[in-house]
């Protein structure tokens, strides 16, 4: 008769922590603001080079990519004769870049520019007409 008593008073108090957790959580999923990031002024951009781009040339170049101000510093990709790199488009445009970069070094080079083509085409990977996308929008919106 104890043991049963000792057992219902076990699984009331699970219980209870159960539902308290539960609420704590549903308080922080109805309470959470969306988080508001910066990112979306970042724009990547490109200079192909003619020539090759050996070691020395490379860190050449990404040292005076980094001195030029709206470029963030941990970015910048060299492979294949083509610098790929992420800057702040409220502070600079990939055109003052290639410019500011051509006056630091003397290089054969040319600023990439996208095709009209391609240009306005979406790059979305996720088909927007399925069903896992239309759910998760549904689910985002219920959350923000």
């Amino acid at each position: 008769m104890k043991i049963k008593k000792n057992i219902k008073k076990a699984l009331w108090t699970l219980f209870i922590i159960t539902a308290l957790f539960s609420a704590v959580l549903l308080f922080h999923i109805i309470t959470a603001k969306p988080a508001v990031y910066e990112n979306p002024n970042l724009q990547v951009s490109r200079i192909d080079f003619k020539s090759d781009i050996d070691s020395a040339q490379a860190k050449e170049i990404c040292s005076n990519l980094r001195a030029i101000k709206g470029l963030t510093t941990d970015s910048i990709i060299v492979k294949r004769n083509v610098v790929v790199y992420f800057h702040n488009n409220k502070i600079t445009n990939s055109k003052k870049v290639y410019d500011q970069l051509m006056a630091k070094g003397n290089y054969d080079a040319q600023r990439y520019i996208l095709p009209a083509n391609l240009a306005n085409k979406e790059v979305c990977p996720i088909n927007q007409n399925s069903f896992g996308y239309k759910l998760s929008q549904k689910i985002n919106q219920f959350f923000n």
